[in-house]
C-alpha cells in the first residue's frame, strides 16, 4: 500500500480527503431537460430524414443496371473493382458515398439509444441494419443486389461518425450514471 493511498484511505495522519470531492467536481452535470428534449427531437428528425435519404438511395429500382450488377459476398471484392476498374470520380462517388451513408448511424444512434453507446455496439447495430437493407434491396429491388462491401463501408462510416461527433453528443444528452457499487 503506497503512502498516498494509505493517507486517502485514512490509515495515515488525519487530513481532509480531497480525492472523492475532486472526482465529484470533475463529473459532468446532466444537460437541462429542455436541452435534452430538444436534442432528442433533433435526433429523431435527423433519423427520419436519414431514413428517407437511405430509402431513396438504396431501394429505388435501377432497371438500366439490372444486367450489370452481381451479388458480392467476398469482402473487398467490389472495393477492389472500383479502385482498379473505374474512373477516380466513380470510385470516390461509390466508396465515399457508402462511407458517408454510415456516418449518421454513428451520430444518431448514441443519442436515440443510450444502451447502444460504445464503439463495438455502434458497429454491431450498423452491421445488422445495413445487412438488412442490403438483403432487402437484393431481394426486392430491380437492378440492386447484396454487396458485403457496402455493409463494411457503411460500418466504417458509422464508426467515424461515432468517434467524431456521436460519442460526445451521446454523453451530453445521456450522461453516464453511477452504479450502486460506485457510490
Amino acid at each position: 500500500m503506497t503512502w498516498s493511498y494509505a493517507r486517502w484511505r485514512g490509515a495515515g495522519p488525519a487530513e481532509p480527503k480531497e480525492a472523492p470531492v475532486e472526482a465529484v467536481r470533475r463529473q459532468r452535470r446532466p444537460a437541462h431537460p429542455a436541452v435534452r428534449a430538444l436534442a432528442m427531437l433533433a435526433a429523431f428528425a435527423g433519423t427520419v430524414l436519414f431514413s428517407v435519404v437511405l430509402a431513396r438511395l438504396t431501394l429505388e429500382p435501377s432497371a438500366a443496371s439490372a444486367d450489370l450488377v452481381h451479388a458480392n459476398v467476398r469482402p473487398g471484392h467490389s472495393i477492389r473493382a472500383y479502385l482498379d476498374g473505374t474512373s477516380t470520380i466513380e470510385a470516390v462517388r461509390q466508396l465515399g458515398g457508402n462511407l458517408l451513408l454510415g456516418v449518421p448511424f454513428g451520430v444518431l444512434l448514441p443519442v436515440l439509444l443510450p444502451p447502444a453507446r460504445g464503439l463495438l455496439r455502434v458497429a454491431a447495430v450498423t452491421v445488422v441494419l445495413m445487412t438488412l437493407v442490403e438483403l432487402t434491396q437484393g431481394a426486392l429491388v430491380t437492378g440492386r443486389v447484396f454487396d458485403i462491401d457496402d455493409v463494411i463501408l457503411n460500418t466504417v462510416g458509422a464508426l467515424i461518425g461515432y468517434l467524431l461527433i456521436g460519442l460526445r453528443l451521446g454523453r451530453a444528452v445521456h450522461p453516464r450514471r453511477r452504479h450502486w457499487w460506485q457510490r
